[in-house]
């Protein structure tokens, strides 16, 4: 470590890493064990809504407490550790605005190119979620437990260990909005692209209000509207 309660550089990787395949192991291992000898039913749907809402339930609490383990051994204070503070209301306002407008930039950019504003893997999941009686329990796992995992991860945990000053800032925000798009592989290029664009934004933000709750709330809000235009998507344009 290069400071008493802060990982460094390469502290910090290794840590989110470790977290990142502990939750993904004990997750896909759960899947695994609940599903055996059915991996045809898994291979047709891949993004079965009962499989995403358990994996997330499952997945993203290992890795938060496996973060939270890593910022217990800098003796530091976790809320701290994470930035879980109440923002100004000026930077929720901020927020809040900002999200609205690059939602219908986006929306706007796919609609008139031609590209699917839903994607397949909202729809599947949705769609065989609903099927099942398992809407409410995904819907909860997209928009409270997901960003929540997320959060901690980007914008809390890897943040705090790679913006160590107002110069590295920008650098960090670059390289941790790169991995928070690269890892979200069940969208096209196009998805991939506005996850990238919207963690600009949300490491913006992390970095001026000093809050990790701000990102998590409009990280909230932003599979909020997602998951609310797939239903729109669902239940009225594909009729």
């Amino acid at each position: 470590m290069t400071d008493a309660k802060t990982w460094g550089y390469w502290g910090t990787l290794g840590w989110a890493v470790f977290a990142f395949l502990a939750g993904q192991f004990i997750g896909f291992g759960a899947i695994v064990w609940l599903r055996a000898g059915v991996w045809n039913t898994i291979l047709e749907t891949p993004y079965d809504g009962i499989l995403v809402t358990l994996f997330i339930v499952i997945s993203n609490p290992v890795t938060i407490a496996v973060l939270a383990l890593a910022a217990r051994l800098t003796k530091a204070n976790p809320a701290e550790y994470f930035a879980l503070h109440w923002p100004q209301r000026h930077y929720v306002t901020v927020g809040i605005v900002g999200l609205v407008g690059l939602i219908a930039v986006f929306d706007a950019s796919l609609f008139f190119s031609g590209h699917a504003v839903v994607t397949s893997f909202q729809l599947q999941s949705y769609t065989t979620a609903a099927a099942e009686g398992w809407l409410l329990p995904m819907a909860l796992a997209a928009i409270i437990v997901a960003p929540a995992g997320e959060e901690i991860m980007f914008r809390g945990f890897l943040f705090r260990g790679w913006a160590r000053s107002d110069r590295s800032a920008w650098p960090a925000i670059v390289v941790i909005s790169l991995l928070w798009g690269g890892l979200h592989i069940q969208y096209d290029w196009t998805g991939i692209l506005q996850i990238f664009v919207i963690g600009l934004f949300l490491g913006w933000l992390r970095w001026r209000s000093g809050s990790m709750l701000l990102t998590f709330l409009l990280h909230a809000l932003f599979n909020l509207e997602g998951t609310f235009e797939t239903l729109v998507q669902v239940h009225w344009l594909a009729k």
